[in-house]
């Protein structure tokens, strides 16, 4: 009678063998009832037995606790992206390079179909599988063995006695099948829930779950490709190594061919191309790699990509559709963009209602209106584009579409820089308040603590923020009703909104999220103009005349103070208590005293700020330095000086105490007589 350990192994073997039947090579041979009763058969005996679980177990598929975040990991061998080509010459060219190149008159190739998935790197030791890596940057990637653990046409352990070696490095690719995409859609759309854009998609998302248990919610496969090993186990032509990763069990992708050279490659993709439509997964194109592994090695490799191999891809999906209507979205910088709604139609499996029209130049350029029969295609397969508008006889055509003057969501102004248009109301746009809000109080701008994305978000959806000037209305009542907040955290906000009433010009322009105006405008701004009433009603021709300010920024800065919603945002602001401080202006004809002039500031100042002290150094010409050397004229030290003052003294750079500095600032302040 066999023992425990015995019968687990004759179990797991049998629920192997059929795994690959079924996930692998789409022939199962039992019915699901007699698998499941194999194993549960395997669960009842592993739970007699604990001791004799093995990691490679069916049963260890799934299971563990949710990861924190996803370690990064070193590939032992870099995972490279491939060249594209669209065309039969450019694949030809391709071929005349790589025979110039090794002095053979042919090439023989490796062709495969070039699955729409997720690369990844997988490792065995001793024909167990021990880790597996997302491509990353093809240098790190990130760990999701207990993920790809789940995906049931991966073996957890190789086909013992079929000479694998005791250390295997594998590149493969992880995808979703199409009946398994649009049956998950379909319930998803049943629940009333949104549904994937793709496959590919939902394959990227799903491997990437920290919870292995929700990755095995979804029906992944998996196909490899590369045997990255170097040795003398390694075959000597690409075409058979990815036999011999078959006979070691792994899958392999079934459609492939040995091509002789470059026609017989170009045939395939061919015949690929023919064949796409009835696949029973998403591929973009063929890959052709040669398939000597020592003329791979001579060829050599790129920076990103290997010389010895390319991707052929196919032409983008194409079908005819009408546009119903040209509605136009608000991002989140404030660009619109042109939208066309269409009668839905399916490009390759997936159904397509609405493509984008970029910006109102390609709308005139392609002339699209309301009622047009278009060409789409999913570009890249992915994106849907309006590639051109087809005449059908007798088609009556409605009215040129006409760029919107007002932004759709808030009604401010629209102002057009290059082929793009922009809503000019930065600080009242639904569509862009949270991206402002974030901005506004970001540490560059009004530096407010205790204000990150979440609560940001929260404000916005409870609606008790609708434009930047009602974060001065918020009360500690209203933050503890809200998730997140405590006391002390509710205090502390409150706190730090109060304190930012009191801002620098230079900052409070950066927070108004003026397009075009970063810290450095922000700073030319202020000091030619001194006050924040002076750059509101300037013009465009005296914005452009001043040093730095070029006509795009100069009709940023009137659009926005142009914009009456902008102006009343601000004034409220002034109501609610912010005060924003002047900056003193040089005479414009006097020299600059302190031209050429170095300091750094540590410690605090009681009478001014930091920031309000480097405007004045530079206000006179001087330049403020973040470290102290043996070039640094003046250091300026207010209380609790840091590590900056001991080296100055080390140093023996003059040090300005706050007094002396004041008194400093003022014998330099060039005379207006």
């Amino acid at each position: 009678m066999a023992t425990p350990q015995q019968q687990l192994e004759a179990l797991r073997q049998t629920i192997r063998r059929h795994d690959e039947l079924y996930y692998v090579h789409s022939r199962p041979e039992i019915s699901d009832e007699e698998y499941d009763k194999h194993y549960k058969d395997l669960q009842r005996l592993e739970e007699q037995f604990p001791d004799f679980i093995t990691p490679d177990s069916p049963t260890q598929r799934v299971g563990g606790t949710p990861l924190p975040q996803f370690q990064k990991i070193q590939h032992e061998f870099s995972l490279l992206s491939l060249d594209s080509e669209m065309t039969e010459d450019s694949v030809r060219a391709f071929d005349e390079r790589v025979r110039r190149e090794l002095g053979e008159e042919r090439v023989s190739y490796s062709a495969e179909p070039k699955f729409d998935g997720l690369s990844v790197e997988l490792t065995y030791d001793h024909g167990l599988f021990v880790c597996g890596a997302t491509r990353g940057d093809g240098t790190i990637g990130e760990d999701v063995t207990h993920n790809l653990r789940t995906i049931r046409a991966l073996p957890l352990k190789l086909k013992e006695g079929t000479g694998f070696p005791a250390h295997l490095v594998v590149r493969g690719e992880v995808f979703m099948k199409l009946s398994d995409f649009h049956q998950l859609n379909q319930g998803l759309t049943e629940m009333g829930e949104e549904p994937f854009a793709n496959p590919r998609n939902l394959a990227s998302g799903a491997l990437r779950q920290l919870d292995p248990q929700l990755t095995a919610k979804r029906p992944l496969t998996i196909t490899c490709y590369d045997f990255m090993n170097e040795g003398q186990e390694k075959p000597s032509t690409h075409f058979d190594a990815v036999l011999c990763l078959e006979s070691w069990g792994l899958p392999i992708p079934q459609l492939r061919q040995h091509c002789p050279s470059i026609e017989e490659a170009l045939a395939f993709h061919r015949d690929m191309g023919e064949q796409r439509d009835a696949l029973h997964f998403e591929i973009d194109g063929i890959v052709i790699k040669v398939n000597r592994f020592d003329w791979q090695k001579q060829l050599g490799e790129k920076s990103r990509s290997p010389r010895w191999a390319i991707a052929y891809k196919f032409p983008a999906r194409k079908e005819l559709t009408k546009v119903r209507a040209i509605a136009v979205s608000v991002g989140r910088t404030g660009a619109l963009t042109p939208i066309a709604m269409l009668d839905p139609v399916d490009i390759g499996g997936v159904t397509v209602s609405r493509a984008s029209l970029h910006n109102v130049e390609e709308v005139a350029r392609k002339d699209v209106r309301v009622g047009d029969t278009v060409k789409v295609e999913r570009a890249g397969d992915v994106i849907p584009d309006i590639v051109e508008r087809v005449e059908v006889s007798g088609e009556q055509r409605s009215q040129p579409f006409l760029p919107p003057e007002h932004c759709p969501v808030c009604q401010s102004h629209t102002i057009q820089e290059g082929p793009i248009l922009y809503c000019t109301g930065q600080t009242v746009c639904s569509a862009q308040l949270k991206g402002s809000l974030e901005h506004y109080v970001s540490k560059g701008a009004m530096n407010i603590d205790g204000l990150g994305k979440k609560t940001i978000a929260q404000f916005v959806d409870e609606e008790l923020v609708k434009n930047l000037s009602d974060l001065y209305t918020l009360t500690k009542e209203q933050l503890l009703a809200l998730d997140g907040f405590a006391e002390k955290s509710a205090t502390q906000l409150i706190q730090g909104l109060e304190e930012s009433k009191q801002p620098v010009l230079p900052r409070f322009l950066i927070g108004l999220g003026i397009r075009h105006v970063g810290s450095h405008i922000a700073k030319v701004l202020a000091q030619h103009y001194g006050t924040l009433k002076k750059i509101q009603h300037a013009q465009r021709e005296e914005l452009q005349a001043i040093h730095e300010i070029g006509s795009e920024i100069a009709a940023s800065v009137e659009s926005f103070f142009q914009e009456e919603r902008n102006l009343q945002v601000i004034q409220r602001m002034r109501n609610l208590g912010v005060h924003v401080e002047e900056i003193e202006l040089a005479a414009k004809e006097s020299p600059q005293p302190l031209a050429g002039k170095s300091f750094v500031l540590t410690g605090t100042l009681e009478d001014m700020t930091r920031e309000e002290a480097k405007l004045k150094i530079e206000a006179l010409g001087g330049r403020v330095m973040s470290s102290v050397s043996k070039k640094t004229d003046y250091v300026v030290a207010g209380t609790e000086p840091g590590s900056k003052l001991e080296k100055a003294q080390t140093l023996n750079v003059p040090v300005l105490e706050e007094s002396a500095f004041k008194a400093f600032l003022s014998e330099n302040i060039p005379s207006t007589a």
